[in-house]
Parts: C-alpha cells; sequence; structure tokens
C-alpha cells in the first residue's frame, strides 16, 4: 500500500481514529500502516438489531399467526394465478361442453366457484396447485361469505388489489385468506 505525502502542516496524513457509531464496525490504521477492521462491541447497537430483525420477520400472514413458509402459510400470488386460469379454463370446457358456445364461461365459473368455495374453500384449480380459502377466525366460509367473495372476484379488478398480506380486497370483504395446503 502506498503511502500520502505529508499533509500541509508537515505531519502524516494519517488521520485520527474517530469515535465509530455504537455498534457499527469501523477501522483503524495498524502499527505497520494497513488498515484493520475491527468488529463491534456485543449488544453495542440493539437498535439497529431490532430494525434488522422486524425486517426480517414481517412476512405475509404474520399477524394472523401463520407460518412463513409450509402448509398454512400465505399462498403466492403466482400460485392464485395459476389456479383461476385452471378454473377458468375448466369452466370455459364445461359451458362449450353444455351449449357449444363459450359465452356462459363466466355463468359456469361463478357457480363451480361459489359452491366450491362454500362448502370446502377449495376449487379445482386451487386444489391442483395446493391451495385454499379460508376463513380468518376458523371455521367454514360458508353460502354468504362465498358470494360476497364470488361476486367481488367476478368484478376483476378488486382481487389484484392485495394488502402485504396478499388478501384481495373479495378476501378482506369475506374476512378469508389463501393459504397453502
Amino acid at each position: 500500500m502506498a503511502r500520502k505525502p505529508p499533509n500541509r502542516a508537515g505531519g502524516s496524513s494519517a488521520r485520527p481514529a474517530r469515535p465509530a457509531q455504537a455498534g457499527a464496525a469501523s477501522v483503524r490504521p495498524a502499527q505497520t500502516g494497513t488498515a484493520q477492521l475491527t468488529a463491534p462491541a456485543p449488544g453495542a447497537n440493539q437498535a439497529t438489531s431490532k430494525k434488522t430483525k422486524s425486517k426480517t420477520e414481517a412476512y405475509p400472514g404474520q399477524q394472523f399467526g401463520l407460518p412463513e413458509r409450509g402448509p398454512g402459510s400465505v399462498a403466492t400470488m403466482a400460485r392464485r394465478v395459476v389456479a383461476l386460469f385452471i378454473d377458468w379454463l375448466l369452466s370455459m370446457l364445461i359451458a362449450y361442453w353444455l351449449t357449444k358456445s363459450q359465452y356462459w364461461t363466466i355463468a359456469v365459473f361463478a357457480v363451480e366457484v361459489y359452491i366450491l368455495t362454500a362448502l370446502g374453500g377449495i376449487t379445482v384449480g386451487k386444489r391442483l396447485v395446493g391451495i385454499r380459502a379460508v376463513r380468518i377466525g376458523g371455521g367454514p366460509i360458508g353460502f354468504g361469505w362465498a358470494l360476497v367473495r364470488t361476486a367481488i372476484l367476478l368484478t376483476v379488478v378488486p382481487p389484484l388489489l392485495t394488502d402485504r398480506d396478499l388478501r384481495g380486497l373479495h378476501d378482506r370483504a369475506a374476512n378469508t385468506i389463501v393459504v397453502r395446503i
């Protein structure tokens, strides 16, 4: 490492070590003229560790007591979209088979989602991708809340507006959340 020329005062250009912030690693010049990294004192900056800890602990479903990963955790948006796509394709096939027209797809889709969500919180598409809708407080979704959820789902845009727990407006209105099986 090359040495810097002396400063204007004629002294060495090595700056005196500034006091390090609590908990931050500091660089101090060593006796040999090379920099030496020193670790922070244990427990020196608990505020920083709390901030870091809270960022790592915040995950979808945490406020409801759901696990971060695995069964019972909040389903990803990708899984939900794939399930919706499967349900839509199935509805298209059924509508075409029954009426020889795909214009009835939305009606078949609405009936499928409503009935299957009310009975078990799970549609064919959700079952294939391993997710299901559940009530926040436990218990079945039921026909009343499934109707609310399905009606809002059919408007298309509100389900895309999610909160930090990946709950669309239809989930918030029916007090449900979609979790992995």
